[in-house]
């Protein structure tokens, strides 16, 4: 609904009462009548929310969230609900044992996830009763912004990285780069957080620079893109780990070109994201169809070649760089959908 301001003078009314008049629109359009009380919340230092009868808002009321842990569960369900409470944005989050106690691999699982994932998180207490997670991260130390442009800069860092491994048939930048895909998503996560927080509290979707929920969608979209760009990156570094042998140097070459210019309309199509520009989004989408020029060259330079094994390693290599640059289109479009009423003419 969109949003409509209106200035009300501060009156003085009996001995010690200040009283505001309420819109007469809004009270019609609720219905509500000489009587019926209406309930204030206090936000912060400077806002009210007024909230009709049997009118709920959303405000989290619980800042501590307990988990109770099978002791068969398996680690991968422990690690999601870890990261769906973290999500919710509770600030403490208890694990503890449905009977007796934890097992020594669920405390390292709950111990590990926290380090490589949670953004922001500490074990305060660890125990075979139980560990206790708090969040200690500061809603306005790392920006939504912030901690987007980290995240891409990484995810272009280990695209590049990982090219540069198979060309030096260095496995040990292979397996940082596989390391450094735990980074992105910690940054993930970090925003998805964010951004559900926003959502539930209008006063914290103005100070994280929203102007609107659905934004906060567009952003969870390209957050989810950008996560994939970064695996996509891991996807080539694997591929050394398990071959252990460079790919010849003419083929490389050209496989660096196309992933070049996959990042280059990966770069537009987020500047366009943070710049709010529809056409700059339009003519990024355009641009990407160009990507089907680089994989002809890599084709062409793979004709001569009799090795099997290297053929299918040059086109899965060759299928992960372009996924980025559909990655790229796919922000891209978020863009457009997010800022099209701009485009649209006014009217008296």
């Amino acid at each position: 609904m969109k949003e409509r301001e209106e200035t009300r003078k501060i009156q003085f009314t009996g001995k010690s009462s200040y009283i505001v008049s309420l819109p007469k629109q809004w009270v019609m359009d609720l219905g509500l009548k000489k009587g019926d009380q209406v309930r204030m919340v206090r936000k912060d230092s400077s806002t009210f929310e007024l909230y009709p009868p049997k009118f709920e808002p959303r405000i989290q009321k619980k800042e501590d969230a307990v988990i109770e842990i099978d002791a068969e569960e398996k680690a991968s369900s422990i690690v999601r609900k870890l990261i769906s409470l973290y999500f919710l944005g509770f600030k403490t989050i208890n694990v503890k044992p449905k009977n007796e106690r934890l097992s020594p691999s669920q405390r390292n699982m709950v111990k590990e996830s926290v380090k490589r994932m949670l953004m922001g998180s500490e074990i305060i207490s660890d125990s075979s009763s139980g560990i206790t997670v708090q969040v200690l991260v500061n809603l306005l130390e790392l920006s939504v912004d912030g901690a987007f442009k980290r995240m891409i800069h990484l995810a272009k860092s280990m695209s590049g990285d990982a090219l540069l491994s198979v060309k030096e048939n260095n496995l040990d930048l292979a397996q940082e780069v596989i390391n450094t895909d735990d980074e992105v998503d910690r940054f993930g996560f970090y925003i998805i957080r964010q951004l559900k927080i926003a959502i539930q509290n209008e006063h914290m979707l103005k100070e994280m620079g929203f102007r609107n929920a659905r934004n906060c969608l567009g952003y969870r979209l390209v957050v989810k893109n950008i996560e994939r760009a970064g695996d996509h990156a891991a996807f080539i570094a694997k591929d050394l780990l398990e071959f252990k042998k460079s790919i010849k140097k003419e083929i490389l070459q050209k496989l660096q070109d196309m992933n070049k210019f996959s990042l280059s309309v990966l770069d537009d199509a987020c500047l366009a994201l943070f710049k709010e520009d529809y056409s700059q989004a339009e003519s990024t989408i355009e641009k990407t169809n160009e990507i089907t020029k680089f994989e002809k060259k890599v084709r062409d330079a793979s004709k001569s070649l009799k090795d099997d094994e290297e053929i299918y390693r040059i086109r899965r290599m060759t299928e992960n760089i372009r996924r980025i640059s559909e990655y790229a289109s796919d922000i891209s479009e978020i863009v457009l959908n997010m800022n099209i009423e701009k485009t649209l003419k006014r009217t008296a």
